[in-house]
């Protein structure tokens, strides 16, 4: 189990939102790249960044914070926010980008996605947005009929890098992580799951840590590492085993 810790970029950057309201966001750093350098030291073995102007428009708009990231640090960066095709997956591909979310893409036109899954084996998460368990598209300012769980198993066997599951409810409203609902979706996938949305204490990443035999292997950790609710090295210690009390 790892922890990930996120950077949201908007405008530029290093921000947090509530419940993916663009209009309802904080900023912690006007440096991205000198936060995952942070992150970095103290100890993250991957950064989530996420493009968020990108995943409303459709198209990359924090093209060179996110190059500028990745030059600054030695660890993986996994990138969402954006991407929607196979042309802007290999420009991201070839700045250092460890790999890709695909999200609203996944939705709307999941049969385009697994031939891009098939065109980059490993290098693709699927990004799958839910409130109430239904799908949520367009950084999450349109919600769809389609019910989570039924979305991820379309791609269960197309060779994804990880499933990333986030609970739109929770996201940046400090309140925990949906864990019986991420237990649901997890348990019956081959594909690894990464839990996003709502962890706001250390007790949270030990409940979330208990969903490892679940097949989640990840944690992302957002405002709660910002505002100094969490401690990341603590965190890493108790994902990691080290510090299971």
């Amino acid at each position: 189990m790892i922890i990930i810790p996120a950077i949201d970029l908007k405008q530029g950057k290093c921000v947090r939102l509530r419940q993916g309201n663009m209009e309802s966001s904080t900023v912690f750093n006007e440096d991205p790249p000198a936060q995952a350098k942070l992150w970095e030291s103290a100890g993250a073995r991957r950064v989530h960044v996420v493009d968020l102007d990108g995943s409303v428009c459709g198209k990359p708009a924090n093209f060179e914070t996110i190059r500028d990231i990745v030059a600054a640090i030695r660890v993986p960066v996994q990138l969402g926010g954006g991407i929607r095709d196979e042309s802007t997956i290999r420009m991201y591909l070839d700045v250092g980008v460890s790999s890709v979310i695909l999200g609203t893409i996944a939705a709307i036109d999941p049969e385009r996605v697994l031939d891009l899954l098939d065109k980059f084996p490993g290098r693709i998460a699927v990004g799958i947005d839910a409130k109430d368990g239904k799908v949520a598209v367009q950084g999450w300012t349109e919600e769809t009929e389609m019910r989570a769980a039924e979305l991820a198993r379309r791609f269960d066997s197309a060779g994804a890098a990880a499933f990333i599951y986030t609970d739109i409810s929770r996201d940046g409203m400090m309140q925990g992580p949906n864990i019986d609902a991420t237990r649901e979706f997890a348990q019956d996938l081959s594909t690894p799951v990464i839990l996003s949305g709502g962890v706001s204490t250390i007790d949270d990443v030990r409940a979330a840590v208990a969903l490892e035999m679940h097949g989640v292997n990840g944690i992302i950790v957002g405002r709660a590492l910002y505002e100094g609710r969490i401690n990341l090295e603590e965190a890493i210690s108790v994902a990691e085993g080290r510090n299971a009390r």
